[in-house]
């Protein structure tokens, strides 16, 4: 009987001691969370400031396009592009060179990646251009034309830039480097022989579109 009264005993101060320990928690908690509630609101007020001053310090351009759109012409093409060149170009433009290059130097390393066509202009042929004589037919085609030489911008990128001590960045340096690397890129396809294959790709794309209506007989005269 006694034993049993020490049991039950010992099981009612665990259940006090626990409740008392379960009290001293949640007012400390309780108190925690009061003492830095005042100081939530400053700390939102701190982020918003941060990210005002980080907006301020690294703004986003604001494009403003002009409402007004100016259509100067429009024209209906025949192009028959029959080929397509992709050619990167590194280009450096330098001022200053020399000794004090260090200090006076400024230079842009570019790399231009472009986008060469070539092709016939169909608009040109005219029906003289075209006979059919002892079912042979006879086509003389315009030369072959450059239609797009331009750089791909995505994918054309300044590679380095150095800036003497001394001197100041001169911004017009990456634009001649772009000028000079479409050029460069026109240049290269044009020496590897691009007219020449556009040429040949439109012959043999017209002896198939020729042949498929029924002239067996094809010639190309230059």
């Amino acid at each position: 009987m006694k034993n049993s009264l020490n049991v039950i005993l010992s099981i009612l101060i665990l259940i006090i001691l626990g409740a008392g320990v379960y009290f001293i928690v949640q007012t400390v908690r309780e108190s925690a969370q009061a003492a830095t509630a005042p100081f939530a609101g400053v700390q939102q007020a701190n982020q918003a400031l941060q990210t005002q001053v980080s907006q301020l310090m690294n703004p986003t351009p604001t494009i403003i396009p002009d409402p007004v759109t100016y259509i100067n012409e429009v024209r209906a093409l025949a192009r028959l592009e029959t080929i397509q060149y992709s050619v990167e170009k590194v280009v450096t433009v330098q001022v200053g060179q020399g000794v004090y290059s260090f200090a006076f130097g400024d230079k842009v390393l570019f790399v231009g990646h472009g986008t060469v066509i070539a092709g016939i202009d169909m608009e040109k042929i005219q029906p003289s251009d075209l006979r059919l004589e002892n079912n042979v037919l006879y086509v003389r085609l315009p030369p072959a034309e450059v239609f797009v030489s331009t750089l791909d911008n995505d994918k054309s990128y300044v590679y380095d830039r150095e800036t003497g001590i001394l001197r100041k960045s001169d911004p017009t340096l990456e634009t001649l480097a772009r000028q000079t690397a479409e050029d460069e890129i026109l240049k290269a396809a044009l020496e590897d022989g691009i007219l020449t294959q556009a040429q040949s790709n439109a012959e043999s794309y017209l002896f198939r579109f020729f042949t498929s209506l029924g002239y067996d007989n094809v010639i190309f005269e230059d």
